[in-house]
Order: structure tokens, then sequence, then C-alpha cells
């Protein structure tokens, strides 16, 4: 199943959950873990994926991604291999497909296991 994807993130190594992320929680939301992208970072909450994207030469303009799980239709992992050293999940969404490359230090299993607890959960 191949199309192009509609956005493409790049997750590192797990990460403390930035302070700032607090102030973008509804009533009874929490956040659960925390990913460096390269330049800001991910965080999977009680109840969607949350991709802050700092932009521009300064990082100051900052573009906010919200995800729900309940738009997530199906998600796939694929662990890297020998020759290939990249990770990747890859979601379809209500919105279309979304590309999530993992770097090195970032683990699939973990990441699958959070998209998994908080899709089945949601619905």
């Amino acid at each position: 199943m191949e199309s192009g994807a509609i956005l493409s993130w790049t997750l590192q190594q797990e990460i403390a959950v930035p302070a700032d992320v607090q102030d973008l929680l509804t009533q009874g939301e929490q956040a659960v873990a925390s990913f460096k992208t390269f330049r800001d970072s991910a965080t999977f909450t009680t109840k969607r994926l949350i991709v802050r994207d700092a932009q521009g030469m300064t990082g100051k303009k900052v573009e906010i991604y919200s995800l729900p799980y309940s738009a997530i239709l199906m998600w796939s992992s694929e662990n890297a291999g020998v020759l290939d050293w990249n990770s990747e999940v890859e979601l379809w969404t209500k919105a279309g497909h979304i590309k999530i490359k993992l770097a090195k230090g970032a683990d699939v299993r973990r990441i699958d296991s959070l998209i998994a607890w908080a899709v089945l959960n949601s619905h």
C-alpha cells in the first residue's frame, strides 16, 4: 500500500516532556512520552499526538500539529535491517498518510506500542 505522505517527521531519542506542552493540553489530558524531532518535539498524550515544529532562522515561529488518535485508521512499523539503518512508522489517517522516520536512538517498538495503546484505547 504505497501513497505519497502528506507529512513526514523524524523522531530521535525519547526526552522529558517539554514544559510548554502543558499549555497545549485539554482538561483531563496528560502527556505520556516525548521525542526530540529535528528542531522541536513530538509528544504522545492520552488523547493525541502533538508535533511542534519550530520554523525560520530563529525558530520563534512554531507550527503545531495535533493528530487525535481517533483519526488513525491503520499503522505499520518497520525496524532497521542489516543494510537499511532507518526504522519508520507509517500512519494512515482520515486526513491522509503520515510517515514518521526514526533516527538511530529512537526505539521503533516503543513508538509502535505507544500508537497501539493510544489508538486501541481511543475507540
